[in-house]
């Protein structure tokens, strides 16, 4: 599966945004690599379904960690500009481009944190295929 077009760019969000879509590329197409990798019944004896879902299964983690520290990556970067321009605002608070930078800092911070919630979604729902059509293969090992 495709690899992001590289490092995770924290400071501009809509590339942020960007690369997050192209790391979900794996999740978004889980339906079809299940389809065309793992077998229907009257096929299983021509492809080895448990490697083959034991594959899958560990890209789609390997996707889900990574995807996941890089926002909370982006999230640390974001909350320490936010940090120090909070504490340049209450040395200056009359200075509006500080408020104004300040400001934008924030709203961009929650949006990365939305990130979050929206990878778990997304993670819950490739799980949910995953699991409704490798079940009989393969069982993944149980998270501590």
């Amino acid at each position: 599966m495709a690899a992001p077009s590289g490092p995770l760019n924290c400071e501009d969000f809509s590339m942020f945004q960007e690369v997050l879509k192209v790391m979900r590329t794996i999740d978004d197409r889980i339906v079809h690599a299940l389809n065309t990798t793992v077998p229907t019944a009257s096929f299983s004896g021509k492809v080895d379904a448990a490697k083959t879902c034991k594959d899958l299964y560990e890209s789609l983690m390997e996707a889900h960690l990574s995807r996941e520290k890089a926002i909370k990556k982006c999230i640390r970067e974001t909350s320490a500009v936010v940090g120090q321009l909070r504490e340049e605002r209450a040395k200056d608070s009359d200075n509006l481009s500080l408020i104004k930078q300040l400001r934008k800092e924030q709203t961009k911070l929650k949006l990365m944190q939305s990130e979050l919630n929206v990878e778990e979604v997304v993670n819950d729902r490739s799980l949910k295929v995953f699991s409704e059509r490798c079940r009989i293969y393969y069982t993944p090992p149980k998270i501590k």
